[in-house]
């Protein structure tokens, strides 16, 4: 046990130095992909460290190996790899907090908490250098971009990721902070989909137009787009079983100019939520079902196209107890509440857990003692709790840690 306060112990010694990182990346937040002052300032913090650096060629990331010196290594022997990710990318929110470290980007803010994910990782990388002869495996470090949208986890599986220790990842962990709706310094999770695959969905009715008056000499897409709009969420209801939620919303509806023209196409965009593979398939299958026949029903036609969103996150049952067990006996008891039910937001950490095993864990980060009345992640006013970070840069130290042994370990 000697281990886990000398992690808990450098982390807490650490925490002014990532509480300022914390708040210098709030201060200048970026969106997407492209993260140039982001990038820098990871590097910036991460220097004086004895790690094997790279940045992405696609997008703003940054992937950092660090070696461990602990164990013994037979010749050609591979050692054990884990990754441990943290997310750079702010959002298009103008923020409204008040605070002295507000953003001074016009219209940007790190409303979802991800400069806390990145100086919590930054300070993982500092504990895991400096017990480094006790680390028995590999970490990479991965810092990436655009998790808001529109991706940066697959660019950076596309350049290697998981190859970039040597030798293939074993097993993955990240972390995210709540506003709200946990009490501060509570950590939860759920084994199996804890966050559900989203895709875009748009769908274009395309009719024939003509003049208000005469709709009998015209092909009106509006009628039809409603009765679509309806069409899809009774097909929801009763073509899924409720035990394998399926989430369909529309959000927009577009047509026509003025009152007394009947236009050629009405736009249906909505958001798709599923919590399987399988249900995510079928319900493309039969969002273009229901929406090319009954276009047809009425003589006119209708395209789908359905974006590629983020699959399922799901976490491994055995990695997940893992570090749920690693949470309680470092924090204790109390500072764990198990996840009844997935969420229906969705996470670009899902690629990565469809590649590896691995567990994603939340965490309260509330401002106030009453959860229930704080501002949620993405509100302009939404507040984060800079005490958690230094929770999270010794959780993560210890999965790697612990993890990279186990794995070492004989049988």
């Amino acid at each position: 046990m000697q281990r886990v306060a000398s992690a808990l112990g450098l982390a807490q010694a650490m925490a002014p130095e990532l509480v300022a990182l914390r708040r210098e990346l709030h201060r200048h937040p970026e969106l997407g992909n492209d993260l140039p002052r982001t990038q820098r300032t990871v590097l910036d913090a991460l220097d004086g460290l004895d790690l094997e650096i790279t940045t992405g060629r696609e997008v703003s990331s940054v992937v950092a190996v660090l070696r461990g010196r602990g164990g013994s290594r037979a010749a050609g022997e591979e050692r054990p790899v884990v990754l441990l990710r943290g997310d750079m990318d702010g959002l298009p929110v103008t923020e409204a907090t008040g605070l002295d470290y507000a953003s001074q980007e016009p219209g940007l803010m790190h409303a979802c908490g991800h400069d806390l994910h990145t100086a919590g990782l930054v300070g993982a990388a500092r504990i895991l250098h400096e017990l480094r002869d006790e680390l028995v495996g590999d970490v990479v470090l991965m810092f990436q971009p655009g998790e808001e949208g529109p991706g940066g986890a697959e660019p950076m599986l596309r350049e290697g990721l998981l190859e970039a220790a040597g030798r293939r990842v074993d097993t993955a962990y990240a972390t995210h902070v709540y506003a709200a709706e946990r009490p501060r310094g509570v950590w939860f999770g759920r084994p199996g989909p804890q966050m559900a695959a989203a895709d875009e969905v748009r769908i274009t009715v395309q009719g024939k137009g003509g003049h208000g008056s005469q709709p009998h000499y015209a092909l009106d897409p509006v009628p039809v787009a409603c009765e679509l709009v309806l069409a899809l969420q009774t097909m929801v209801t009763r073509r899924f079983d409720v035990f394998d939620p399926v989430v369909l919303t529309v959000g927009r509806i577009a047509s026509g100019t003025v009152n007394n023209v009947i236009p050629d196409a009405a736009e249906i965009e909505a958001t798709l939520r599923t919590f399987s593979p399988e249900h995510r398939e079928r319900a493309h299958t039969e969002i273009r079902r229901v929406a090319e026949h009954i276009s047809a029903a009425h003589g006119l036609t209708a395209s789908v196209d359905i974006g590629g969103g983020y699959p399922v996150t799901v976490n491994d049952p055995d990695e997940f107890a893992f570090a749920r067990d690693t949470v309680v006996d470092l924090f204790g008891d109390d500072r764990w509440s198990d996840m009844p039910e997935p969420e229906a937001g969705a996470e670009d950490m899902a690629f990565v857990l469809e590649e590896v095993p691995g567990a994603y864990l939340n965490v309260g980060a509330c401002v106030v003692d009453d959860h229930t009345t704080a501002e949620d992640n993405h509100s302009p006013r939404a507040l984060y709790d800079d005490s958690v970070v230094p929770d999270i840069a010794a959780l993560l130290a210890e999965l790697a840690l612990r993890r990279t042994a186990a794995l070492a370990a004989p049988g």
